[in-house]
């Protein structure tokens, strides 16, 4: 039973990352039906972005990493993704948004601004940092590991699926209860009526790719915290993981991408878990359960009707 509640919460910790980035993913698809491919590496962004706000505090000595110096690093972080993410927007998607271009034009588009971000951060690692894998540094109380009996609880696996419930909560009400929230989900349902009826399609979108870049941010500094080293291609992967998650959920469904998440991550840690022999297929886990959700239930587990409603 021990051995059970650890891999129970070794599998939500990783969950709650991946939630945390496929929120993003569902939101985008959900008013655009664009699966945007470029988001696993705003992840990597704001991992980075973090890294280098706190080398800056510190003098690039890292040494100690203080709260509160690691608090205005993160803040720092989600503040220039989000920029970034809109930018992505405005100088990528937009353009051809305008132009009524087809759905395969986006998605190309979306896969090379994927490369682009990797590019970069591949060079600015290379130049700047010595080489693409570098520790990520934190405050040690990030560090604690709590006992109980033989249950060993580090405290980012308390943290971080807290903080991904409650910011799942914070993007339901503004879904649910705010006027921007009402806009997205009414330019969901259709962007050209949204239009005709004075509203700024493109600031309401713009939004939504704020929202979904500051989330991707948090979870990609979650994500380094737990494997604590970051390089410019750890996006990719995880950002593939994410995706599966939102699919698994019921893509265009924010709760079903959290509960994807969550289920991901479980089904990533326990079975190498249970069977060892199986650590090698560890990555292979997350698109295997993919496939079987899209047979046996496509539109997945919370798979919405997208001619009623959104979200």
């Amino acid at each position: 039973m021990d051995f059970v509640l650890q891999q129970i919460i070794n599998g939500f910790s990783l969950g709650s990352m991946y939630a945390l980035i496929a929120i993003g993913y569902t939101l985008v698809y959900g008013v655009l039906r664009l699966i945007n491919f470029a988001h696993g590496d705003i992840m990597m962004v704001g991992a980075f972005l973090a890294f280098i706000f706190v080398g800056i505090f510190t003098g690039w000595k890292f040494n100690p990493v203080t709260l509160p110096v690691f608090i205005a690093s993160v803040g720092l972080s989600i503040l220039f993704t989000s920029i970034i993410g809109v930018m992505t927007y405005i100088t990528a998607y937009k353009p051809l948004l305008d132009k009524n271009a087809p759905k395969i034009s986006l998605l190309i588009t979306a896969i090379g601004i994927s490369f682009f971000l990797e590019s970069l951060f591949n060079v600015i690692a290379n130049q700047y940092f010595g080489g693409n894998y570098q520790s990520f540094y934190f405050p040690k109380w990030f560090s604690q590991v709590f006992e109980f009996g033989r249950i060993t609880v580090p405290i980012l696996t308390i943290l971080v699926p807290i903080m991904t419930v409650l910011l799942l909560g914070v993007v339901l009400y503004i879904l649910y209860k705010t006027k921007i929230g009402i806009a997205i989900r009414a330019l969901a349902f259709d962007i050209q009526t949204v239009k005709l009826m004075g509203a700024d399609s493109n600031k309401i979108i713009a939004f939504v790719f704020i929202l979904g870049s500051s989330l991707a941010a948090l979870g990609g500094i979650s994500y380094a915290m737990a494997y604590p080293s970051i390089d410019p291609y750890m996006g990719v992967l995880v950002g593939l993981k994410a995706f599966a998650a939102a699919v698994v959920g019921g893509i265009g469904s924010v709760t079903g991408a959290v509960i994807g998440g969550f289920i991901l991550g479980f089904v990533e840690v326990a079975i190498p878990g249970f069977f060892p022999e199986l650590g090698g297929w560890k990555d292979a886990f997350a698109f295997i359960l993919l496939i079987f959700v899209l047979l046996f239930k496509p539109t997945g587990i919370m798979g919405i009707d997208f001619e009623r409603q959104r979200f």
